[in-house]
């Protein structure tokens, strides 16, 4: 598996996901958001951060840079793609994911690590957890609050494309939701960060098998 961590100005969690791909022996490198070409990953992850200073809202601008429309190009011929805070956010301003993410319900910046329910254990992000496990992640985020309308809600629910969801909701989320993915399966996003839960010397590695996941459903479909 070879994958790419796209850096936008003012990403910095783009590291952080590349220390955990590399962790699980995945062949990873950092991507600037000024190319504009995906071709030889089979992966692409979108970092946490704060892309272009997050001015207008955030991922508005980090949607239009060159490198967006090779996102877009990879997610349409099936690659996965994976946005994660920021990443999430992206997705959300580019059209890969449905709903917006807002200002957090009681406006403030959260820093903690938050329990999730595995909503979706059959996803290429959540095939290694238990369906009945809690899991605990960190997040870091002011604008997390997940809105969509009420017909977006509903095919979420229907179709089973929220993977997890917050046990004690801490942004105002609808739902719960804490990350979703497409019909397809193949774009994710989530804001909790699993990168920055995957070794012992961090008191934390509950983010392991997210990767995990994601390796076991990469070797199964190859």
């Amino acid at each position: 598996m070879k994958a790419a961590v796209i850096s936008f100005p003012g990403s910095n969690c783009d590291f952080d996901m590349l220390h955990a791909l590399q962790e699980f022996g995945v062949d990873a490198e950092i991507v600037s958001a000024k190319h504009n070409n995906l071709k030889e990953y089979d992966a692409i992850f979108l970092p946490g951060g704060f892309s272009y200073g997050d001015y207008l809202r955030t991922g508005a601008i980090a949607r239009f840079s060159p490198i967006m429309s090779a996102v877009t190009q990879a997610a349409n011929d099936g690659k996965l793609i994976v946005g994660i805070c920021n990443g999430f956010q992206i997705l959300t301003e580019a059209g890969l994911l449905p709903g917006q993410l807002l200002t957090n319900k009681k406006p403030g910046f959260i820093c903690d690590e938050i329990a999730l329910s595995i909503a979706n254990p059959n996803t290429a992000y959540t095939n290694t957890y238990d369906s009945e496990e809690i899991i605990n992640i960190p997040v870091a985020h002011a604008e997390g609050n997940y809105y969509a309308d009420a017909e977006t809600l509903t095919k979420l629910e229907e179709d089973n494309l929220i993977v997890f969801r917050y046990v004690d909701n801490p942004n105002g989320s609808a739902h719960d939701i804490a990350g979703i993915m497409n019909e397809n399966g193949n774009v994710f996003g989530m804001m909790p960060h699993p990168e920055r839960a995957v070794e012992a010397v961090t008191g934390n590695e509950d983010g392991k098998n997210f990767f995990k996941s994601i390796l076991s459903g990469i070797l199964a479909g190859a």
